[in-house]
């Protein structure tokens, strides 16, 4: 039988030369050789045929980059193309991806760090804070008159004065403010302050009017119109929700409003290094926006949002209005995939729920915010379907009702990897603090609201009693026992600067360096674990740690440069560091001005 004739691969298959080659008579192949021969003997061969690379869009030289990668800790160099880090080492490597439009940036020795992320913030709230009466600064009644009279003044077509910022100490010997301090300075315009924690409002009797409320007006769920207990007028003091009854007659936002408050946030944000933020309720309906600040290449900070589940129950126009936003909100710039559910209050006004009463005030314990069998109903109905959930929990039993929901939801659904958060944990019971780690629960934590301050050790300390003071944010605790701790602001609770909070988390001590040896000092961080908390453990908490939190290759080119080593610094100056360059996604959008 006559042999077939051999079949040519197709020309794009690797054999193709092989094929060809034994398939030509001696002679051709021979000739074909010899003319090849100076082509061949000029080509690299082996190790010394050189790698072509696409030319980088940016390099970073000269640099102490910390990478917060354990793997290389410290490079000098980084190089960045479409948005990923593509090289990060030693100079003479990273720069093999120079090429004529490369963008060479020399830091001059300053140090380069992964880009922040804010894992606990109202931005959308921040960012018209900015606009509005700020009186963080007061000390006193008398101070904060002064402030208010000067916005007054400037701003005389507002009938609104808004505000926030005040706090317990400044009306000592007293704890809450009247509305007999604003009343005779503003009886035209309405006034509304909110605190600097966020869960108590002082509004003057003009506002208390165009809210309806008077003596016959029944208290929310969960808030409490104090009252003058002789008369039963409002005193101007709203607890929690009740503060809704103000806010429902504010004059409505404009889009163009909320537009600029956004801008104004982010603008701030890279300011100080923050290149991500977890969204923990009120942004859930900035959604639309921040896609129009995308689409027109204005987004300047990553997004990941959580949705607010108000009480009493998780109702289905909740499960719809969360599945719909993620289908549609669901990549690295912008995230809906996390559910917010608030507990309980706060210590200074004892609406933090306690396991045991308040040592001043052994009437009370506080209050749960949810019934604690829908709230745990509701979380096993979340987590079966894959979403995070974020609890506010500040109290001791509020934290307990969060970590028994979670346990539960865990054991019903056979959930793994959920990472469900529990926020701020201002106290916790000793015997609660190892469940983190067994649960997989990440403590959310605000350093700088450790602050150790006349309000934290006075009113807050006070309230709680010594014992359970002692267990306060106690995020090295947690990390010991096998959890992830993750940082974050609360902005406009505090200032969004990670710095601030950066050097509380180090030091436990005041700027003047109060109380000698630091506030509850074994919670002390190194800067490295500070630092692992707005990065490595921020991207965990958000299930990014593939994507972002340290300077790898492949990840995102997200990197923040600064003024000093906060390595080397005296720990008690970090708040001072500035940020001098940010990248986020391979884009420079912050540069110090010159």
């Amino acid at each position: 039988m006559k042999a077939a004739h051999p079949i040519p691969p197709s020309p794009t298959d690797a054999s193709s030369s092989l094929w060809f080659r034994a398939n030509q008579p001696v002679g051709i192949r021979c000739f074909i050789f010899f003319l090849l021969l100076p082509f061949l003997a000029a080509r690299p061969i082996g190790a010394q045929q050189s790698v072509r690379y696409t030319p980088a869009e940016i390099i970073v030289v000269h640099a102490k980059i910390y990478t917060v990668d354990e793997k290389k800790p410290w490079a000098d160099s980084v190089a960045i193309l479409k948005g990923k880090i593509v090289a990060i080492g030693k100079e003479e490597e990273v720069t093999r991806r120079r090429g004529i439009g490369t963008k060479m940036i020399d830091a001059g020795g300053k140090l380069v760090l992964p880009g922040f992320t804010d894992c606990h913030i109202h931005f959308l709230d921040g960012g018209l804070s900015l606009r509005r009466v700020n009186l963080a600064g007061a000390h006193n009644v008398a101070e904060i008159q002064d402030i208010l009279k000067k916005y007054a003044d400037q701003h005389p077509e507002d009938p609104w004065i808004l505000g926030r910022g005040w706090d317990y100490t400044m009306f000592a010997p007293e704890t809450l403010p009247n509305k007999k301090y604003l009343d005779p300075l503003f009886p035209v315009y309405a006034v509304f302050l909110e605190s600097y924690d966020g869960h108590t409002f002082w509004a003057n009797s003009k506002a208390l009017a165009l809210a309806g409320i008077n003596p016959s007006t029944p208290d929310p769920l969960d808030g409490k119109i104090l009252r003058d207990p002789a008369t039963g007028e409002a005193t101007g003091v709203l607890l929690e929700s009740a503060g809704s009854l103000v806010k429902n007659v504010l004059p409505k936002l404009s889009d163009v409003e909320r537009l600029n408050a956004l801008r104004a946030g982010m603008k701030l944000a890279v300011q100080n290094g923050i290149t991500r933020v977890h969204s923990a309720g009120g942004d859930f309906q900035e959604l639309e926006i921040l896609q129009q600040l995308r689409v027109n290449k204005q987004l300047w900070v990553r997004f990941h949002i959580a949705y607010n589940a108000a009480p009493p129950e998780l109702r289905s126009e909740d499960l719809a209005a969360l599945e719909a936003a993620q289908k549609n909100f669901h990549d690295e710039w912008i995230d809906v995939s996390s559910v917010k559910f608030f507990l309980d209050g706060v210590i200074e006004t004892r609406t933090a729920a306690l396991l045991e009463p308040y040592s001043d005030d052994s009437s009370t314990k506080g209050w749960l915010f949810w019934d604690p069998e829908k709230y745990k109903a509701a979380v096993a109905a979340l987590d079966k379907k894959d979403f995070q959930i974020y609890t506010h929990a500040v109290g001791d039993r509020a934290v307990r009702t969060a970590l028994d929901a979670y346990e539960s939801a865990a054991h019903q659904n056979h959930s793994k990897n959920r990472r469900h958060r529990i926020e701020h944990i201002e106290t916790v019971a000793a015997s609660d603090i190892p469940r983190f780690g067994k649960l997989g629960v990440i403590a959310s934590m605000q350093p700088l609201h450790s602050y150790p301050d006349d309000d934290t050790l006075g009113i807050w300390a006070r309230n709680l009693g010594p014992e359970r003071a002692s267990r306060a944010w106690v995020w090295k605790s947690i990390a010991l026992g096998g959890g992830e701790y993750a940082f974050g602001s609360d902005w406009p609770i505090v200032t969004l600067n990670p710095w601030e909070g950066l050097q509380t988390a180090v030091t436990r001590q005041t700027a003047d360096r109060k109380p000698e040896g630091g506030f509850i000092p074994s919670q002390k961080l190194t800067v490295a674990h500070a630092i692992e908390g707005y990065t490595r453990n921020a991207a965990f908490a958000g299930h990014l740690e593939k994507y972002e939190g340290s300077l790898e290759v492949g990840k995102a080119a997200d990197l923040i440069m600064l003024d000093r080593n906060i390595f080397e610094i005296d720990p008690h100056n970090i708040s001072k560091t500035k940020v001098v360059l940010t990248i986020v996604g391979g884009n420079i959008v912050y540069e110090e001005p010159h």
